[in-house]
């Protein structure tokens, strides 16, 4: 393409371009409008899927330029070189910009453009007249994709090679790259072959952090980085093998996203923390209750040992079941989050781990407060049966099995293991359509059973709204059930529903009018109910004593002023 229509001097180049939300679906041998300034496309040949270049993109095609009475003004073809240019920078003129951004790779249209969208009054002398309606046959090569990534102009992304898969890195994860970073002169100040960094922590500059996020595995892409993604207004001094970098520099980085490790949040807690050094297979994990084998190695922070199974050729797996405090609370939540042959390293905080105690364990002594590091390959794993993998008969016996692991958790004050195994043994049984008649009166009792053991559970750990909907549901079952009334109500008292646990409270002793329990319960409500009273009566006591007070000084305000004209009245 000539210098004149490469760059067009016409200062509309620089306005916002009416480009179009959707291209318009056309047929070989079909033309339409685009937009709504009078650019026509004709489809000459198909392009290659679905894609289609964007703003910023670097383009590449083949072109031959006419005016309408066929005569040409310009040609790659002829020139035998195929012309580049970013797309919607105005580097072209305005109906190349908006045209081109509708065709896919390999495709091959004709667009009539109207001078409004090309060079106007002026024309482009000696080639093109003014007001020249011009026509363009278009061949869309390939397009390099270039994203500005913080949508501010701060860092924009050319994609030099296309990565695997979708995923991308996230803050938490550890990420491997090669990176070259120069100045725009083309000095080198930083070069590494692979150096391995925490995405949240970033290396070198802001910009690679922000870039990996956006990548993909093996994707290779050079960075243009302004100042603020860089090392801004004070620049950075020579250190060690990298460069100085100038105030407010413009950088030049090729990046490759080698690989990187996932690590991911097991607690909501932040306190045991899975880092995935080799993926697993399929999706299935171990659910509560599966048998787990493992290789594993524990370690303190200083490197010490203080466990090593599975790894001689003779000696046997490291073997577990799940939710049966079997090993430290962390490792069992941890390998519940693992797929078969998955190899990850775990970060346990003492919460999970040995807590406050010192610890004798196989090879070493763990200190009291320690965080602890577990590198463990899930070698294999038997899942505890579904319930959908169950008959009737087996639902309802393993509902029991639950139940009565639940009540020796409970005697044992460990509540919130008690409560999932109450939870678990009701969804045995949760769908009971298939059931016998007698199978279904198993179900209601072992229902019944397990709300209430659920709903004192609930109780202990002061979640009272969760009893109160617990109870309900046995209510629902029962409307008479005297523990059901009676544990509602005491999670009314604790809500503040007075009116509520009465109502339970009262309903329990017509049922039971001999229940201690119940009694006593409503001798403590009567006292809540008292101190309630007492306290509402001093509250509005206090407020009326504040209003007849103000009332009061107000009154004697309005006496004070009607006196002051009376006094002056008798004097006169």
């Amino acid at each position: 393409m000539d210098e004149d229509f490469d760059i067009p001097p016409a200062e509309e180049m620089n306005e916002d371009l009416d480009l179009p939300d959707d291209a318009p679906i056309i047929k070989v041998g079909e033309e339409k409008e685009i937009g709504k300034q009078g650019l026509k496309k004709k489809l000459v040949k198909e392009g290659e899927g679905w894609d289609t270049p964007d703003v910023g993109d670097e383009v590449e095609v083949h072109y031959t330029g006419t005016l309408l009475d066929g005569t040409k003004f310009d040609s790659s073809r002829d020139r035998g070189t195929p012309f580049k240019f970013t797309l919607g920078q105005g580097q072209v003129i305005k109906g190349w910009d908006q045209g081109i951004k509708t065709m896919k790779k390999g495709e091959n249209a004709v667009f009539t453009i109207p001078s409004d969208l090309a060079y106007g009054e002026s024309g482009s002398s000696p080639t093109i007249p003014p007001n020249a309606t011009l026509q363009f046959d278009v061949e869309l090569l390939s397009w390099t994709s270039v994203k500005d990534i913080c949508k501010d102009g701060g860092i924009f992304k050319k994609i030099l090679t296309e990565g695997e898969k979708w995923e991308n890195p996230k803050d938490p994860d550890e990420v491997l790259v090669k990176y070259e970073a120069r100045l725009e002169d083309g000095t080198v100040v930083a070069k590494s072959d692979g150096v391995e960094f925490t995405v949240k922590e970033g290396h070198f500059c802001p910009a690679l952090s922000k870039a990996v996020k956006t990548m993909k595995k093996g994707e290779k892409v050079v960075l243009t980085v302004k100042p603020q993604y860089g090392f801004g207004e004070t620049g950075k001094l020579r250190q060690g093998d990298e460069g100085a970098v100038p105030p407010n520099a413009t950088l030049e980085i090729t990046l490759e996203l080698v690989s990187w490790k996932t690590v991911s949040e097991v607690t909501n807690d932040k306190k045991v923390l899975k880092k995935i050094l080799k993926e697993g297979e399929g999706y299935e994990r171990p659910n509560e209750g599966a048998i787990v084998k493992l290789k594993v190695t524990g370690k303190l922070q200083d490197g010490t040992i203080f466990l090593k199974k599975g790894y001689g050729e003779e000696e046997e797996l490291f073997e577990f079941k799940t939710d049966e405090e079997q090993v430290i609370d962390g490792l069992d939540r941890g390998v519940m989050t693992m797929k078969k042959g998955e190899v990850a390293l775990l970060t346990f905080a003492p919460e999970y781990a040995f807590g406050s105690s010192q610890s004798q364990e196989e090879l070493a002594v763990v200190p009291p407060n320690s965080t602890v590091y577990y590198e463990v390959e899930l070698v294999s794993f038997v899942k505890e049966k579904e319930s959908w993998d169950m008959n009737t008969e087996e639902k309802i016996e393993a509902a029991g099995k639950k139940k009565e692991e639940g009540n020796v958790l409970f005697k044992a004050g460990k509540y919130a293991r008690a409560s999932k195994r109450y939870e678990k043994a009701v969804k045995f049984i949760e769908y009971d359509t298939s059931f016998s008649e007698e199978e279904k009166k198993q179900s209601k009792a072992l229902k019944v059973a397990c709300n209430l053991n659920n709903a004192a559970c609930q109780l202990k750990l002061k979640d009272y709204k969760q009893a109160e909907k617990l109870c309900t549901k046995v209510l629902d079952l029962e409307s008479s059930n005297v523990k059901a009334l009676y544990r509602r109500g005491q999670a009314y008292i604790h809500l503040a529903d007075l009116d509520l646990a009465e109502f339970d409270i009262k309903k329990a002793l017509e049922i039971d009018p001999d229940n201690r329990d119940v009694k006593l319960e409503y001798r403590t409500l009567k006292e809540k109910m008292k101190e309630y009273n007492r306290r509402e009566a001093k509250f509005y006591g206090n407020m009326f004593a504040k209003m007849n007070k103000s009332d009061s000084v107000d009154s004697n305000k309005a006496a004070s002023k009607d006196a002051e004209p009376m006094s002056i009245d008798s004097k006169a």
